[in-house]
């Protein structure tokens, strides 16, 4: 038994030291995607000031703009939210903003890199299948472990539970999930059934984490690669003059290359690290109600924080009918997680993690999940 305790106490550990070392890329990508804007802002200033520029351009670029400005206030909110719940939570006596996998603390660069992860559309919103405050919850979530979200409660605690969605979330509230739910079974056969379980999650959230930092350290070279190509760009657009009828022929062509430049550019700020998204989003949800017969679609709407949440955290992972009934009792013991999906524990049992499988079977029905 304790060499099988082991074994999960060191697949979380090695997951947890993942998602630090995925943490540390992101700060680096916030970083360089920094000096990116910067230099879009620079070259986007030059093209403002060149007048009789065709309206196809003019349009284009114009709306690479709203898409950059959009973009940055959702990292300047990131930073201020921030901030705010590292207050609250330092008056409420809560352990720092170290906990969990958070940034010692929260800059400008830094809120770049988290708004980078997560995506933003020209509208300013999530692509991701979070928006809004539950937007704004997974990135502190992420930031600060899920100890400012709810001045210590941990992820699995309120609406914050949403941010469960994708690799993060159980690296986060594994450690509580574990502790809460392990102690209440009596055999060793279950407990060992159970942590297996445990196990499989955060071996799979490791192999996220690593695929996403290889996705990290490429999106950083595109970023060095193009921002190099704008600060060339600059120097030569400062040589053609400002009315852009008078430029040449050939000068005018480059201009127009220069726009694919910088939505090139502005597509690497502003697309999300696909390793890092949600594995079930709120748009895979709504197909899904959408397919099902009135009875199922009640259930699902319903239910449907638990089933957003636990497909996340039950994603790629095989369960038979033991499994579920283990998974579900170590469940209705944790209070947190019952009332973060807003279930009461007379509810939850094996039969709604069957429901989970359903919801995922829909949404990958045409490729192995």
């Amino acid at each position: 038994m304790a060499k099988k305790s082991s074994k999960l106490k060191k697949a979380q550990q090695k997951a947890k030291a993942a998602a630090q070392k995925t943490n540390q890329k992101i700060n680096e990508l916030g970083k360089y995607t920094s000096s990116l804007y910067t230099s879009l802002t620079t070259i986007q200033s030059l093209f403002d000031r060149i007048r009789n520029v065709p309206e196809k351009n003019m349009l284009k670029y114009e709306k690479l703009k709203t898409i950059r400005v959009n973009w940055k206030q959702q990292a300047e909110k990131i930073e201020l939210e921030y901030k705010k719940a590292e207050v609250k939570a330092t008056g409420q006596g809560v352990a720092g903003v170290g906990a969990g996998v958070a940034v010692a603390a929260l800059g400008p660069t830094a809120a770049m890199g988290i708004a980078t992860t997560f995506g933003a559309a020209s509208t300013g919103t999530a692509i991701s299948a979070l928006s809004g405050a539950a937007f704004t919850n997974a990135a502190l979530a992420w930031l600060g472990g899920g100890a400012l979200a709810t001045g210590g409660g941990g992820m699995a605690a309120g609406s914050a539970f949403l941010a469960l969605a994708g690799p993060v979330g159980w690296t986060i509230a594994g450690v509580s999930i574990v502790a809460s739910g392990l102690m209440f079974f009596k055999t060793n056969s279950d407990k060992e059934r159970l942590e297996n379980t445990y196990t499989l999650i955060s071996n799979r959230d490791i192999k996220s984490y690593e695929l996403a930092i290889v996705e990290l350290s490429k999106r950083i070279t595109r970023i060095i690669d193009e921002s190099e190509k704008l600060r060339e760009a600059i120097v030569k657009i400062e040589t053609f003059g400002t009315d852009y009828t008078k430029m040449t022929e050939a000068q005018q062509y480059e201009l127009g290359a220069y726009v694919n430049l910088m939505e090139a550019s502005t597509a690497l700020l502003v697309n999300p690290i696909l390793g890092l998204q949600p594995k079930y989003s709120e748009q895979d949800f709504d197909k899904l109600c959408a397919s099902e017969s009135e009875l199922y679609r009640r259930y699902f709407r319903t239910h449907k924080t638990m089933i957003i949440s636990m497909a996340n955290l039950l994603y790629k992972i095989k369960l038979d009918d033991k499994d579920k009934k283990l998974l579900a009792k170590s469940f209705k013991k944790n209070k947190d997680f019952l009332s973060s999906v807003q279930m009461a524990k007379r509810e939850f049992d094996a039969a709604d993690i069957s429901m989970i499988e359903r919801a995922l079977n829909y949404r990958y029905k045409y490729s192995t999940y």
